[in-house]
Formats: C-alpha cells, sequence, structure tokens
C-alpha cells in the first residue's frame, strides 16, 4: 500500500486534470458535429488519455530521480517534479514499471479502437507512443522539440484522436479546436520551464529557456498564450466554431495579464511563481469553457 501511494504521487494528481479536459474538448467537437456520442468509447477515450498522460509523468518522474536532477531541482508547486522519490527512493522501481504499464494500456486502448474505426487512428498514437518514450531522454535535449511535444500530445493527439475515435473520421473543427491545447499546454511546459533552467543544464537538457535565455522566452510564452485566444476568435470568424464558443473567450483579460507580466518577471523566480498558478487557471478555463461551447451548440 505504501509503495502504491508512492507511485500515485510520481503522477502527479494534481496535474491529471488536463487530460481528461482535453478530451472532453475532443467529444465537444463531435457533439458540435451533430454525431450520436457512443459513451463507451467515450470513457475509453478518456481512460486512454489518462493513461498517456500518466505514463509520461511516471517515466518522467523515474527519469529525473535517476539521472540526479531531482537532487539539485529547486521546486515550486508547479515545477521540479513531485518529490516523491527523492523521499522515498524505494520506489523507483514500482514508478518505472506503473509506467510501463500505463503505456500498454494505452496502447492496448488503440489497438481495439483500431478494431472499431480503422487504421486512420494509427498515425496518432505512434506519435503519440514516441512523445511519451522520448519525452524526457531525448525530446527535452531539443528546444523546438521540446517546445511544441507537450502541445501536440495533448492538442492534435487527443482532441483529434478523441473526434476520430466518436466520429470516424477527421474534421477542420477537429483541428482547428486542437490548436487551442497545442499552444496552451506548449506555454505551460515552457513556462514551467523557467525555475528549473540551472538544474537542467546540469544534466544535459536543452529546452528553449536554456537555449535562449528566460526573457526571450518569455516572448514565446506571451505569443503562445495570445495565439490560442486568436484561434478561438478565428475559429468563430470563419465557422469553425459555433457561436456559444466564445464563453472560451473569458479568460482572455487573464491571458493579457499573463503576457505582460511573465515578460516582466522572467528572472525573478519569487514573483514568477504566482503567475504559473494564474497560468494553470487560464489553461484549465479556457479549455473547459471552450468544450462547454461546443457541448451545448
Amino acid at each position: 500500500m505504501n509503495q502504491l501511494t508512492r507511485v500515485l504521487g510520481s503522477v502527479r494528481p494534481n496535474f491529471m486534470i488536463l487530460s481528461p479536459l482535453c478530451v472532453l474538448l475532443g467529444i465537444g467537437v463531435a457533439v458540435a458535429q451533430g454525431v450520436q456520442i457512443d459513451t463507451g468509447l467515450a470513457v475509453l477515450a478518456v481512460i486512454g488519455g489518462m493513461l498517456a498522460h500518466a505514463a509520461v509523468n511516471l517515466l518522467n518522474e523515474y527519469d529525473d530521480f535517476r539521472s540526479g536532477l531531482d537532487s539539485i531541482t529547486v521546486r515550486t508547486p508547479f515545477s521540479g517534479g513531485s518529490g516523491t522519490l527523492p523521499a522515498h527512493p524505494d520506489a523507483a522501481q514500482a514508478t518505472l514499471f506503473a509506467g510501463i504499464a500505463c503505456l500498454v494500456g494505452t496502447t492496448l486502448i488503440g489497438l481495439y479502437v483500431v478494431t472499431v474505426r480503422g487504421f486512420g487512428i494509427v498515425p496518432l498514437g505512434l506519435l503519440g507512443l514516441v512523445i511519451v518514450v522520448a519525452y524526457t531522454p531525448w525530446i527535452t535535449r531539443r528546444p523546438l522539440l521540446c517546445l511544441f511535444a507537450p502541445g501536440i500530445g495533448f492538442g492534435p493527439l487527443m482532441v483529434m484522436g478523441t473526434a476520430y475515435v466518436l466520429t470516424g473520421s477527421y474534421s477542420w473543427s477537429a483541428v482547428w479546436a486542437s490548436l487551442v491545447p497545442l499552444f496552451l499546454v506548449s506555454e505551460l511546459l515552457l513556462v514551467n520551464q523557467f525555475p528549473d533552467v540551472e538544474a537542467d543544464r546540469q544534466v544535459g537538457r536543452h529546452h528553449l529557456p536554456i537555449s535562449i535565455g528566460r526573457k526571450a522566452s518569455a516572448r514565446v510564452f506571451a505569443a503562445f498564450v495570445l495565439a490560442a485566444f486568436a484561434v478561438i476568435g478565428a475559429g468563430l470568424a470563419v465557422g469553425a466554431f459555433p457561436p456559444w464558443a466564445a464563453i472560451g473567450l473569458l479568460p482572455l483579460p487573464a491571458a493579457l495579464y499573463l503576457a505582460r507580466n511573465v515578460v516582466r518577471q522572467a528572472d525573478n523566480q519569487p514573483a514568477l511563481v504566482p503567475l504559473l498558478g494564474i497560468n494553470v487557471g487560464v489553461i484549465l478555463g479556457t479549455i473547459l469553457l471552450l468544450s462547454v461551447g461546443l457541448l451545448i451548440a
């Protein structure tokens, strides 16, 4: 039971709400297209998304512990890992096995979807597996891949994948909707790397804040935050989203506040930490509101 508790700590349960929200956005796309939702497939999409999310978190926790990164990282509530394995190193192997088990679980769900919907889901599934396995040991050492990989995983892969599972086809509405979490989740991982720059550099990581510095990376953050809302506005303008999707724009004032102040406080960690919390709220709120707008359209 103690080992199970420690493994669950390494999953980072406080952040697991992101994957079901992105799946919900894919469900909203299907509903807005007038599709009769298969509840069983929708539930499988949620489980598959959460297993993939748990797998990347668990494997990341294991790799960061094994590399020694956890021992030199200054944790914040939003960065630096859960701290579970440094406190309980005996749970490392169980964490690795749990990560592999979650990866196998999401793969099995994907194989079942192939039997129901055909091979159209395979490219997304294979890319998702590559991102999960390669994220910590390989992707985090390549700045542009590290910037976009999280957003691709939670955006196109989860949103478009869910919509495909429920409709049996791809649509421009799904592509458009997937761009919102693509930008939001990419900026989330980007800004959460700011407190870890010195520690990450010591273990060989090479993400954007290491490559171009915090100040320039903060401008990329601001551009990505605002791009997500530009996508919603443009989607409304071209008819990719129904009118009710406009409620997804409600967090825009908070996003503007973030864009301005993260650039100002990029090198000031004590001032940056509260902004990281606001950012999480903006991301979750935007995805949820856009999903609700699609569902009630």
